[in-house]
């Protein structure tokens, strides 16, 4: 059984490699994948009736391969991976229902929609109303329509970690087109700034978020999935390679947020498990610790130094920058101020940019998604991000199997912090924490749960 575990696994890496290199070559081949997907994961989750939660791992697969589809145009529209998300987990709902206690988030809905309506009456006249508004809340719906169907919905451990899988595939295509895209890092850096070279094309800040949550991903592969050597050596190459691609993006919110949740899943691990697992966790970190100096080192040796300057906030000349956000707290704090100045309904779904043009001169979308909900929908804003901090908080009270409850979180939060909803990836990954995960099968008979306990 191990024997093909190991050989199916090769095979999935092997097919997503091709996957990889076949885009790069037949650029047109990028659609294809994008219908394919759609059209193998609706089928998969009708024939198999949504059983065993078929809808997540296809909505995990989608949210793993949103990025390299729109680096690579495969994308039909822009918001097309949250679209498919939110498709896919309609259907799973339909065949498999959801929990009563969900409509917690069907109040988070509702708090959406008095700003959306008020935006038809504030937005500028030759603003596109649709796009402004699709723009900003259709993130948010997404995230409403994940939570519902995760909220408290049973799987095991291992389903878990199956969905962990179905996100880490489409990355390893990711990784084969940058490499295609851009073999040399040295010849690309030339400053300190996000570097779109080096992201393949695309938004560092969005690549660096997703391969920021595969390096989280491939250390979870390392620890709990790897059930020999040669499937740990080839985690732990991934784990090398998407750590090396995500800090040469320039971006380091995304690098930053996968370590962070690195460390809250090692303590939670460490304090829950017996003696004999703890010292093999402890190895794998220390073992990680002296990899990451040598990815680390090699990755300065290739930009010639320009990454060490940029973590610590200088430009090339080593000059320290005046601003650490990248002059994001100048959107910070223009948004704050338009909830004070209209703190019951705000400004208006997409208003936020036409209002910071007008009173800041600043001509930029938000890349903070808690005020910008507080600067579009005002105090249903604040309600709407409270439902979501609290929630799942209260929810592993009950719940501690769940042993990545607080990464998920932590993912969700940080992201939103610094590149607001542009991705599904935080809704998807926030509506994860809401699972009740539990490490038997609780559709097995008593005796079998009391024997395996």
């Amino acid at each position: 059984m191990k024997d093909n575990a190991t050989s199916l696994y090769i095979k999935w890496i092997l097919i997503h490699i091709g996957i990889g290199g076949a885009v790069f070559v037949l650029p047109f081949l990028a659609k294809l994948y994008a219908i394919l997907i759609v059209l193998v994961g609706f089928r998969y989750v009708v024939r198999t009736k949504n059983h065993n939660n078929e809808a997540l791992y296809v909505a995990a697969y989608v949210v793993g391969a949103e990025v390299f589809l729109r680096m690579t145009e495969g994308n039909f529209f822009e918001q097309y991976a949250k679209y498919m998300v939110m498709a896919i987990l309609l259907l799973g709902m339909i065949y498999r229902g959801t929990s009563k206690n969900s409509w917690i988030y069907v109040i988070f809905g509702f708090l959406l929609l008095p700003s959306a309506v008020l935006s038809f009456y504030t937005l500028n006249f030759e603003t596109d109303i649709r796009k402004a508004v699709t723009f900003n809340i259709v993130g948010p719906i997404t995230l409403m329509v994940s939570a519902i169907y995760c909220y408290q919905r049973k799987v095991t451990f291992k389903q878990v970690l199956n969905i962990i899988d179905m996100l880490a595939y489409p990355l390893m295509a990711t990784l084969v087109y940058m490499f295609a895209y851009t073999p040399s890092i040295r010849d690309v850096v030339t400053s300190t700034e996000s570097n779109f070279e080096t992201s393949g094309g695309f938004g560092p800040n969005q690549v660096a978020t997703i391969l920021g949550l595969g390096i989280f991903l491939f250390f979870i592969k390392i620890v709990l999935q790897s059930k020999n050597n040669k499937i740990l050596w080839i985690n732990a190459v991934f784990f090398l390679v998407v750590t090396f691609r995500s800090i040469v993006t320039f971006s380091r919110g995304g690098v930053l947020t996968g370590f962070v949740m690195i460390i809250v899943v090692v303590l939670l691990l460490l304090f829950y498990t017996k003696s004999y697992a703890k010292s093999k966790i402890s190895i794998v970190v220390f073992m990680g610790v002296f990899a990451l100096i040598g990815v680390w080192t090699y990755s300065s040796v290739q930009t010639g130094g320009l990454i060490d300057k940029r973590y610590a906030n200088e430009d090339a000349r080593g000059r320290v920058k005046a601003s650490q956000l990248t002059g994001r707290e100048v959107l910070i704090e223009s948004e704050i101020n338009m909830f004070l100045d209209n703190p019951i309904f705000g400004v208006g779904v997409g208003k936020n940019k036409e209002y910071r043009l007008e009173t800041t001169g600043v001509n930029a979308a938000s890349h903070n998604e808690i005020t910008r909900m507080l600067a579009e929908h005002g105090l249903f804003g604040l309600f709407a991000l409270l439902i979501l901090l609290f929630t799942p908080m209260i929810l592993y009270l009950n719940n501690k199997q769940n042993i990545f409850v607080l990464a998920f979180l932590i993912f969700w939060l940080l992201t939103i912090n610094h590149a607001a909803m542009r991705l599904a990836a935080p809704a998807f990954v926030y509506a994860l924490s809401l699972l009740k995960v539990s490490f038997t099968d609780e559709n097995q008979n008593p005796v079998s749960r009391e024997q395996t306990s």
